[in-house]
C-alpha cells in the first residue's frame, strides 16, 4: 500500500457504495462553501475600511489587487503542497494552517498602522488588509485548487476524475450566487458586526467539512481499500503557453476593476455596485469550464465583437440614460472577459498540471488588477486604462489565417477616414467660429452626438473585420481616440489623477458673469465654478451661491453673529472662502490633498486666496477622522458636502457621525447636509438619523432659476440640524424651509447601510 490515503476504486466494493455517494457530495459542498466565504468577506472587509479612505471608488481597485494577490499565494500555496506525496500529510498541513488563520477571527480591521495618510494611502490600504484578513483568506483561497487536485486522484480512473476542472465552475457558481446574496440580502438584512459573526460561524464550519474529508479518507484505509498512486506526469507547459495564459487571464482582471471604477465614481462607493461586475466575471468562468458551454465561443465572439464596439464609443461620452449605460458596459465586459476565458479554458493542460495552471491563473488576475488599480493612476493623468483595455482584449480574439482581401483593405481605409472625420470638425470649429455658428445652426449643435453618428460607419467595418483581430484592433483604436478628443475639446485645461480621482478644471464661458468660468470637475458632477471677471470672481455660485439653502444657512447666521467659527466637509473650490469676513474662523476638512493644491492657486481658482478676509485652514484626512480631533461645541456652523463625483461617502450620513457634528456645534449651531443627488435617495436615511438623534432638523429643495446666468446656482437639496430648537427658529420663519413626513426608512448606521434600498427609492419614485 502507497502512503496516500484515499481509494482508487471506490466503487468496487459493493459496500462502498454510500461512500461513493458521499464522497463527491463532500467534495463538491467544501469547495462550495469555501468559495463562497471567499468572496463574501471581499465586500464584506472592504466596507469596514471604507470610513478611514473618505468612501472613494478607488478603496475596491486597490483591495480587490489585494485580493488577488492573498489569491495568488493561496493558489502558491495549494501548488507547493502537491509536493507532498501523501493525501494524509496534505490534509494534515491544510488543518493546521486553517486552525492558525481562526486566530484572526472575528474579522475586524486591525488598528496596528493608525490612520492613513492622504497623501500615501495605498500602502496603508494593503498592509492593513493583509494585517486584518490576509491568513485566512490565503488559506481559504487555496481550498479550490486543493480539493480539486485531491479529486483527480481519488476519482482517478472515473470520468469524472479526467475532468476535475468541472468542479472550477461549480466553484464559481458558490462565489457568484454569494456575492448577488451580499447587496441582495446580506447587507440589507444584517449589520456589519452579524456579517462578521456569520462569516466566522462558516469558517468553523468549513473546517469541519475538512475534518470529515480527513475523517472518510482514514476510514478507508483503515478498510483496506487501495490507495491513489500520483497522476501521471505530462509534458511541461512552454513558457510561451504560460505568457497566454497569464494574459488572457489578466484582460478580464484589469477590465473588471475599470468597469466597476467607471460605474461607481457616479453612483456610490458601496458593496452592491461593486458586487456585480465581480459576480460577472465569476459567472465567465462557470460558462467557460462548463463541459459544454451554455454560450459557445462562436456566439460569444460575435456578441463581444459588437458590444465592444458600441461601448468604446460611448465610453467618452456621458449620458443621463445611466440605467441603458450601466448595462451596457455590463454587457459589454461579461462577453469580453468570457471571450479570454473561454480562451483560456480550451487551453487548460492535464489534470497533474492543475495547481500550476490556477497559479498562472491567478497571477494574470494580479497583473491586471495590479495594471489598473496600482500603476494606471500613476501614468495616465485620466482614466485612460478603460478604453485602452477594451480596444486591446480585442487581440485575444481567434486569427483568420486565410490570406488579407483587396476588399478588406478597402473597408479599413475607409474606415480610418471616418474615424479622422470628427475630430477634423472640432478642429475647424474651434479655428472658425463663424463655420461652427453655421454648422450648428443648420446640421447639430450637438458634437458627440454627430460623432456617434459618424462613427458608425467605422463600427460596421470593424466588426465586418472582426476575424482579424489586428484590423479590429486598429480601427477600435481610431474610434476610442476621436470620441476622447471631442470629450475633451471642452475641459481640458487642467486634468490631474490622485488616489481619489480625477480632477479637471475646464474653461466654460458665461457672458452674463463676465466671459470666462473655471469650473472643477470630479467625474460627471460640478464641484465648483469661478467666474473670472474681477466684478463676480468673489461671488460663491453654483450649490454654495447666496440663494441657495447653503447660502441662505450662511448668511441667516452671520446675521446672528458678528463672527462665526464655520467648518466645512468638501473643500472643492474653495467657494464658501467667498463668505469668509475678517472676524469668522474657517476650516476645510478634505481628504485629497490635489483638491487643497487646486483651490489654493490662483491660476485655477481664488476664492481662498483674494475673497477671504483673513486666513483659511485647510485639515488633511477622512472627516470622520480628523473632526473627532476638533474641540466639542466649537463650531457655529457645518456644511457637511464631499461628494467624489456624485458618489456618497456612506459614512458621512450615519447616525454615528451626524452625532458627532452635533456635538462640536455650540447650542444654537447649525449643522447643513448637502444631500443632492441624481441616482439615490439620501434625504430618507439622513432625517430618520435626525429623528433617531432627536435633533431638530428642516428640509429644503431649491430648483434653480432659469433667467440667471447658467453658472450662477444649482437646484440644491439639504437637511439641516440643530441641537436645540433655538438653533433652527430663525429659518422656520424663512420661505423654502419645511418638516419632512414621517418615514419608514431605517436609519444608517456605522453598522448598517443599506444603498441598494437608496437606489430602488430613487428610480421607483
Amino acid at each position: 500500500m502507497s502512503d496516500t490515503t484515499l481509494p482508487q476504486d471506490i466503487d468496487r466494493p459493493a459496500g462502498d457504495a454510500p461512500a461513493d455517494r458521499v464522497t463527491p457530495a463532500l467534495f463538491a459542498l467544501a469547495i462550495f462553501t469555501s468559495a463562497a466565504l471567499v468572496f463574501v468577506v471581499q465586500p464584506m472587509v472592504t466596507k469596514l475600511v471604507l470610513p478611514m479612505l473618505g468612501g472613494s471608488p478607488a478603496v475596491w481597485n486597490t483591495a480587490m489587487v489585494f485580493f488577488q494577490t492573498a489569491l495568488l499565494a493561496g493558489y502558491a500555496y495549494a501548488h507547493l503542497l502537491q509536493r507532498l506525496s501523501s493525501l494524509r500529510s496534505q490534509v494534515l498541513v491544510h488543518l493546521a494552517l486553517l486552525a492558525l488563520a481562526a486566530l484572526f477571527l472575528p474579522l475586524r480591521i486591525n488598528g496596528l498602522l493608525g490612520d492613513p495618510a492622504p497623501e500615501a494611502p495605498i500602502g496603508w490600504l494593503l498592509a492593513t488588509l493583509a494585517l486584518s484578513v490576509g491568513a485566512p483568506f490565503a488559506v481559504l483561497s487555496a481550498t479550490a485548487p486543493l480539493l480539486q487536485a485531491w479529486y483527480a486522484r481519488v476519482r482517478a480512473g472515473h470520468a469524472d476524475g479526467k475532468n476535475p476542472y468541472v468542479l472550477y465552475a461549480a466553484s464559481n457558481l458558490g462565489s457568484f450566487l454569494a456575492l448577488l446574496a451580499y447587496p441582495v440580502l446580506i447587507e440589507p438584512l444584517t449589520s456589519l458586526s452579524g456579517q462578521r459573526a456569520g462569516w466566522s460561524g462558516g469558517y468553523a464550519l468549513f473546517m469541519l467539512m475538512i475534518v470529515a474529508l480527513a475523517f472518510l479518507a482514514w476510514r478507508r484505509r483503515a478498510e483496506g481499500v487501495t490507495e491513489v498512486a500520483a497522476l501521471p506526469a505530462s509534458p511541461p507547459l512552454g513558457w510561451r503557453d504560460r505568457g497566454v495564459l497569464v494574459l488572457l487571464a489578466a484582460a478580464p482582471s484589469s477590465l473588471m476593476l475599470g468597469v466597476t471604477s467607471h460605474l461607481s465614481t457616479d453612483v456610490a462607493s458601496a458593496p452592491f455596485l461593486w458586487v456585480v461586475p465581480l459576480a460577472l466575471y465569476l459567472l465567465t468562468f462557470v460558462i467557460a469550464f462548463q463541459t459544454r458551454p451554455l454560450i459557445p465561443l462562436r456566439v460569444t465572439l460575435v456578441i463581444s465583437a459588437a458590444l465592444g464596439l458600441v461601448c468604446i464609443g460611448f465610453t467618452a461620452f456621458r449620458t443621463g440614460a445611466w440605467p441603458m449605460m450601466f448595462g451596457l458596459h455590463l454587457a459589454t465586459f461579461f462577453f469580453l472577459a468570457l471571450m479570454c476565458h473561454q480562451r483560456l479554458a480550451a487551453r487548460r493542460p492535464a489534470p497533474d498540471r492543475l495547481t500550476e495552471f490556477y497559479l498562472l491563473m491567478s497571477l494574470g488576475g494580479v497583473v491586471g488588477g495590479a495594471f489598473t488599480a496600482l500603476l494606471a493612476p500613476v501614468i495616465f493623468d485620466m482614466v485612460w486604462e478603460y478604453p485602452l483595455l477594451l480596444v486591446l482584449v480585442g487581440l485575444a480574439r481567434p486569427l483568420d489565417p486565410t490570406p488579407i482581401r483587396n476588399r478588406e483593405v478597402y473597408l479599413f481605409v475607409a474606415a480610418a477616414i471616418l474615424s479622422a472625420t470628427p475630430p477634423m470638425l472640432s478642429a475647424a470649429f474651434q479655428a472658425n467660429w463663424d463655420f461652427a455658428w453655421w454648422f450648428s445652426r443648420n446640421v447639430t449643435a450637438d458634437m458627440p452626438r454627430l460623432t456617434q453618428i459618424i462613427l458608425i460607419g467605422p463600427m460596421i467595418v470593424a466588426f465586418l473585420l472582426r476575424d482579424r483581430p489586428l484590423a479590429w484592433v486598429a480601427i477600435a483604436a481610431m474610434i476610442a481616440l476621436s470620441t476622447q478628443y471631442i470629450a475633451r475639446g471642452y475641459d481640458a485645461a487642467f486634468t490631474d489623477r490622485s488616489f481619489f480621482g480625477v480632477m479637471k478644471v475646464g474653461v466654460a464661458q458665461d457672458p452674463q458673469l463676465g466671459g470666462e468660468v473655471h469650473v472643477l470637475m470630479h467625474g460627471t458632477t460640478l464641484h465648483g465654478a469661478q467666474p473670472r471677471n474681477p466684478a463676480f470672481a468673489c461671488m460663491p455660485t453654483l450649490y454654495y451661491a447666496p440663494s441657495t439653502p447653503i447660502g441662505q444657512a450662511t448668511q441667516t447666521l452671520q446675521v446672528r453673529r458678528p463672527g462665526l467659527n464655520i467648518g466645512v466637509v468638501g473643500l472643492g473650490t474653495g467657494a464658501m472662502a467667498g463668505y469668509k469676513r475678517a472676524a469668522d474662523r474657517m476650516t476645510f476638512f478634505e481628504i485629497d490633498p490635489m483638491v487643497d493644491r487646486l483651490a489654493r492657486d490662483p491660476q485655477w481658482f481664488t476664492f481662498i486666496y483674494d475673497c477671504a478676509d483673513g486666513p483659511v485652514r485647510t485639515v488633511l484626512g477622512d472627516a470622520r477622522l480628523t473632526m473627532a480631533a476638533e474641540p466639542a461645541g466649537a463650531y457655529d456652523l457645518l456644511i457637511i458636502d464631499a461628494f467624489s463625483s456624485d458618489a456618497v461617502p456612506t459614512h458621512l450620513l450615519t447616525v454615528e457621525a451626524i452625532a458627532g457634528y452635533l456635538a462640536l456645534l455650540k447650542p444654537d449651531g447649525v449643522v447643513v447636509l448637502h444631500l443632492s443627488n441624481r441616482n439615490l435617495d439620501i434625504t430618507r436615511p439622513a432625517a430618520a438619523a435626525a429623528r433617531a438623534l432627536g435633533a431638530a432638523h428642516l428640509h429644503q429643495i431649491y430648483a434653480e432659476r432659469p433667467e440667471e446666468p447658467d453658472m450662477a446656482e444649482a437646484s440644491t437639496e439639504v437637511l439641516i440640524l440643530s441641537p436645540t430648537e433655538a438653533g433652527l427658529a430663525d429659518f422656520r420663519r424663512q420661505i423654502g424651509w419645511g418638516t419632512m413626513d414621517e418615514t419608514e426608512v431605517r436609519p444608517w448606521t456605522d453598522d448598517y447601510v443599506n444603498l441598494f434600498g437608496s437606489l430602488w427609492r430613487h428610480f421607483r419614485n
